[in-house]
């Protein structure tokens, strides 16, 4: 613990002897010293210029100091509390725990602060939006006051049933997933900022919950008709706002569909500088660049997608600024997915649900309702029945691992595999 520490006043006096009868703690208005050493040096308490209460630093045993105000004002509670302060730093170091606690308000605000930053850089990954609201809207209302290190598994369990209690149903296990990898991400702000200790044994979450359906897919008798009936329906709108949302709608449902990006982050972050011609044993192929749950990779669009793209340019572009070929190498920083004055609609969910209506596909047989992700499925699922797509050239294209394209389509690629050995 080290040496206790001297009576303040008999510092006082060593620091600058009285004039007066008065005794060293009656003369500390006059004394007034800025810095005391204790502990042998290893507790300084000292008072910066113009500032009202006192500070210290000290010194633990791996060698590192470490600065904190003391809170106080007079300079005898000031010297309590520093060594206070050093005593619970060694006592913890000691533990194997972070020399200063924090608790998990502190630290939520910390990771939050740090996910948006990523976001605003583009860093980022979309999930990351998951890992706010699972913050915000759950650990920070349950756990404000408590401290990670002293968390139990029963801590754990009762907030898994407050949570299910407060979202009103089982989660799923992506969305348990997502939970975690939140959780997780608070853990290692706390490590990063010395909060925690790499070595505090803290409980996880359960990643166990309901399996997920698949995502409905189009048939290939069902795309096929889509892709037709949304030629003139895309011309029908009455509006204004209509006249640029359906058009954007259906390039934007063909681009997904020949390409097999996510819809949203990826597909309305797609710009024109990340179009390009890439060109193997003299053959033209169309490149995309797109960035999102997954990070950054390149994919390959089917042949027929430069249709959508050429009626896209043809809506924002003056076709006296250049052609489509020079458009694609000057670096165009503008939107793919956009209205011909430039503004980007956020979503276009609601618009596909209209579409869904009125082609009267909204629906699968068993009645599971179809999405904009469903073009996704419905590409993976072609690119494996029709084309034979071998599962680690898919998972490259789709941005997932083969494991996750695998077991999401276990049962396709056992179909394959019996067409190829009958």
């Amino acid at each position: 613990m080290g040496k206790p520490a001297k009576p303040v006043a008999h510092l006082l006096a060593l620091a600058s002897p009285p004039t007066s009868t008065t005794s060293a703690l009656a003369s500390l208005t006059y004394i007034a010293p800025t810095i005391l050493y204790l502990r042998d040096g290893e507790v300084v308490v000292y008072r910066r210029a113009n500032a009202r209460t006192w500070y210290c630093r000290y010194k633990l045993a791996d060698g590192t100091w470490h600065r904190l105000s003391t809170k106080q004002f007079s300079i005898e509670h000031a010297v309590r509390a520093a060594c206070d302060l050093y005593d619970e730093a060694r006592f913890r170091q000691r533990l194997g725990l972070a020399h200063t606690a924090q608790n998990f308000a502190q630290i939520a605000v910390a990771t939050l602060a740090d996910l948006r930053r990523e976001l605003d850089l583009g860093r980022g990954k979309s999930v990351y939006a998951s890992y706010i609201t699972c913050i915000e809207r759950y650990f920070l209302p349950y756990f404000a006051e408590h401290q990670l290190e002293t968390l139990t598994y029963s801590d754990i369990a009762e907030f898994e049933l407050w949570r299910n209690r407060q979202m009103r149903k089982q989660p799923k296990a992506s969305t348990l997933n997502n939970f975690a990898s939140a959780w997780n991400r608070l853990l290692q702000t706390a490590v990063q900022r010395g909060w925690l200790s790499e070595r505090a044994a803290i409980p996880k979450l359960s990643t166990r919950g309901i399996k997920s359906n698949p995502r409905p897919a189009f048939t290939r008798s069902e795309i096929d008709q889509l892709l037709v009936f949304m030629k003139d329906w895309a011309q029908s709108g009455r509006l204004t706002v209509e006249r640029e949302m359906r058009p954007l709608l259906r390039d934007y449902v063909e681009l997904l569909f020949y390409t097999g990006m996510r819809h949203g982050t990826e597909a309305l972050g797609l710009r024109w500088c990340d179009v390009s011609w890439h060109t193997d044993k003299d053959v033209r192929y169309l490149r995309l660049r797109v960035s999102g749950k997954t990070g950054e990779r390149w994919l390959i669009a089917k042949h027929t997608a430069i249709n959508s793209l050429h009626r896209l340019f043809a809506r924002q572009f003056d076709s006296s600024l250049g052609t489509f070929d020079h458009l694609l190498t000057s670096n165009n920083n503008t939107y793919v997915f956009r209205f011909s004055n430039g503004y980007q609609p956020n979503s276009l969910n609601g618009t596909f649900r209209r579409l869904m209506r009125d082609s009267d596909l909204g629906n699968t047989e068993t009645g599971q309702m179809r999405t904009l992700y469903s073009l996704r499925h419905t590409y993976a699922t072609l690119e494996l029945l029709e084309h034979g797509t071998d599962i680690h050239t898919l998972s490259k294209q789709m941005g997932n691992s083969a494991a996750i394209i695998e077991r999401h389509y276990s049962k396709l690629t056992a179909t394959m595999a019996a067409n190829r050995l009958a």
